[in-house]
């Protein structure tokens, strides 16, 4: 029961990431927003809306450990499952905003998540604060400095809604992400505690891994059709999302506390190095290309991390 609870959870929070993601961008055309803009924010946050539900709903049910491990583990899944898994089916140029903007950024946030950590075992509303406007100084910049920029919108999203389908995706969206909340942590946590793993441990593997599978998803469908849109800055966006504005939230709701002791000597080391191992595997040994071989690296390395995690 607690599986099916898991699975029915994933399944209406990416039915519900989706359905929201129709609703905003639908919005956003009708009131004449640019496309830049759309993507950096509307986009941005729609489809981070499945990972920040969870932390708030685990944060605020006093689970701190599945709060701060979804992100945590959902940062690991995208580089090293999703990411890995597109290279071994097409290679990926590197844009020139990777070693601007993109790579920079995904380091500073992944460190001072690390240094708020290490510094007092939480993080507090203050620190969420910090994050809320690291990233809205980050948005600002990017859109002023692109806006020339053309932005490919989701497929599916790129028509003006009739009002009615407005407020129906809206609805369909914001209860889809409600209940997949309420039924995923509650498997989450009821397998936890069946299996006798820690709470941790379900949240960096089970639940990460579920909600990143609408990118990995949507990466792969890409990757196989050959796609130009399919970027690493897509996932190192993602990422940065994650922890500036899911964690962000999460803290400024309800500061994420008594976190479990693992998480902080070893899961963030395992976040810290995959965010580190993009600028070599870019550089070297043909600069600006992802390939084959970088793809098994990096699902190598995720495997180990799940071997290590779960022995």
């Amino acid at each position: 029961m607690d599986v099916l609870f898991i699975v029915l959870g994933l399944a209406l929070l990416v039915l519900g990431g989706n359905w929201l993601l129709k609703s905003a961008v639908g919005l956003s055309l009708k009131l004449n927003i640019s496309k830049i803009v759309i993507g950096l924010t509307v986009v941005s946050f729609a489809t981070s809306a499945p990972e920040l539900i969870i932390s708030v709903k685990s944060a605020l049910d006093g689970f701190s450990d599945i709060a701060l491990g979804n992100v945590v583990g959902s940062n690991i899944a995208n580089i090293g499952l999703v990411l890995g898994a597109v290279l071994l089916i097409n290679a990926v140029n590197v844009e020139r905003s990777f070693y601007i903007t993109d790579w920079p950024m995904k380091i500073l946030a992944s460190f001072l998540l690390f240094g708020f950590l290490l510094l007092n075992n939480d993080i507090s509303r203050s620190e969420g604060v910090i994050f809320l406007l690291i990233l809205i100084f980050f948005i600002v910049y990017i859109i002023k400095k692109n806006k020339q920029i053309t932005t490919e919108l989701p497929s599916g999203t790129e028509k003006i809604l009739p009002n009615h389908l407005i407020i129906l995706f809206m609805f369909l969206g914001g209860f889809a992400l409600w209940a997949g909340s309420e039924l995923l942590v509650k498997g989450a946590v009821n397998l936890a505690e069946s299996f006798g793993v820690s709470e941790r441990i379900i949240a960096v593997t089970v639940v990460s891994i579920g909600t990143s599978i609408p990118e990995l998803a949507s990466s792969i469908i890409a990757a196989i059709k050959k796609e130009a849109d399919i970027s690493i800055g897509n996932i190192i966006g993602s990422n940065i999302f994650n922890i500036l504005c899911v964690l962000g939230i999460t803290a400024i709701i309800k500061p994420i506390e008594n976190i479990d002791e693992k998480m902080l000597s070893q899961d963030i080391y395992w976040m810290l190095g995959f965010a580190l191992l993009l600028m070599p595997l870019v550089i070297l040994p043909k600069r600006g290309s992802l390939f084959f071989k970088e793809g098994i690296l990096l699902l190598v390395a995720y495997a180990a991390f799940l071997y290590f995690t779960l022995t």
